[in-house]
């Protein structure tokens, strides 16, 4: 059985795409399962976050999508447990590049199919923008999940981008759903944030995720020692939030 793939987007930057993908990476290889985390950000902070230094990289998905490597042969270890598909700043370059390129919109979905075998999960960290990267993470994924703060201008980033992936759904991609809304960085003191999250809940129902991301020091430390948050501190608020996203996620497939 070949992997699940998972677009985590928004094209809201700051909501914590990043993030969740470095820990749910980690939080999903902790629980026993094989897991491929594709960095599809010029910005390269996934890769960076999951303990690779992109500066000393010769192979990355930009040479992936282009069609000069094979994805086993770009594909490194990450920190803790889970394998990576790094990026460093050439793939700003491959917005250029791809417009003349044919199947521009499908070309990490048939990159992916050479080894989806081997792997569970495959998480996508889609860029912070509405552009080719992100269509090429869209066009390869089952489903998405969309990290989003629960602030005033949250929902209507959110009606944005699901327009968007009816639109992919439309012509590129059919079978392409949303798993889940995540409320990330939440902070359940906040009146606005609590109104937001029960809006939220109306629209979207059993989509919006149970597990909620904490706002938690140590989940802002852990990219700039490389690593996940559960390998800096497993008992942190924001640790226990992933392992519990996990959970829930594996708990729906099942």
């Amino acid at each position: 059985m070949s992997a699940r793939v998972l677009a985590i987007t928004n094209q809201k930057g700051g909501v914590g795409k990043t993030t969740t993908s470095i820990n749910l990476a980690a939080s999903l290889a902790l629980a026993g399962r094989r897991v491929l985390l594709v960095d599809l950000d010029p910005q390269g902070n996934a890769t960076m976050g999951s303990g690779v230094d992109k500066r000393k990289l010769q192979r990355t998905v930009y040479q992936v999508l282009l069609g000069t490597s094979d994805a086993s042969a770009a594909i490194v270890k990450g920190s803790t447990g889970f394998d990576l598909l790094p990026a460093n700043r050439e793939l700003a370059g491959a917005e250029v590049e791809l417009i003349d390129l044919p199947q521009r919109e499908t070309r990490l979905q048939s990159a992916l199919g050479s080894v989806a075998d081997r792997y569970d999960f495959i998480l996508l960290d889609c860029p912070p923008a509405l552009n080719l990267l992100t269509v090429n993470g869209l066009c390869a994924a089952h489903a998405v999940m969309i990290p989003m703060q629960c602030e005033y201008y949250a929902l209507e980033g959110l009606s944005d981008l699901v327009q968007t992936i009816k639109k992919v759904r439309v012509s590129l991609n059919p079978d392409l759903e949303i798993e889940g809304l995540l409320r990330t960085m939440y902070d359940p003191r906040n009146t606005l944030a609590q109104q937001v999250s029960e809006q939220l809940q109306k629209h979207f129902g059993d989509k919006v995720y149970r597990t909620v991301i904490p706002r938690n020091v140590r989940l802002a430390e852990a990219p700039s020692h490389g690593i996940p948050v559960i390998a800096l501190d497993k008992q942190s608020k924001g640790a226990l939030a992933y392992l519990a996203l996990a959970g829930e996620m594996l708990s729906k497939a099942a």
